[in-house]
Formats: C-alpha cells, structure tokens, sequence
C-alpha cells in the first residue's frame, strides 16, 4: 500500500504525515509513506490546497487534516482492497 502527504511541508502538512504513521501502528499495518512536496506532482491529483492526502493513487482530501477515525477508516478500507 503507498500512501501519499501531499504538501511544501507546513505544520498542517507536518500534522497529517504525523497521523498517518499514529494510524498505521495503530492498525499494525505496513505502508509504504511518500512525501510530496513537488507542485507538479501535487497538481497531477488536482490537488489546489495542502495538506493533500492519496492513498493507492486515490484521492483523499484536500486542504484539511481528516479527523484521525476517518483516516484509520480510510487507511484500513484501502488495506483491504490491496489484499485482494
């Protein structure tokens, strides 16, 4: 599973990698965490506001940090299909 924070690197950008690796040991799952700070890599998602967030080359959010439950729901729902 890939899971990309999209972002220049601001505390909300900060924020959201931060939770994304509290949510990833909290459901004992292995990702694979990318950085992106790249303004063309950001805009190939259609993201215009950061933090952005993509999981398995989905679209997540954009522009905010996502309540740490609809993260761990969108982290585990995304596990899952890549187990199949």
């Amino acid at each position: 599973m890939k899971i990309e924070v999209l972002g220049p690197g601001c505390y909300n950008c900060q924020k959201l990698e931060k939770d994304v690796f509290n949510a990833l040991a909290e459901l004992n799952i292995d990702a694979e965490v990318i950085k992106v700070t790249d303004i063309k890599k950001m805009s190939s998602y259609g993201i215009l506001m950061t933090p952005g967030l993509v999981i398995n080359g989905k679209v997540y959010s954009s522009g905010k940090i996502p309540v740490m439950a609809t993260l761990m729901k969108w982290i585990e729902e995304e596990y899952k299909k890549s187990a199949n």
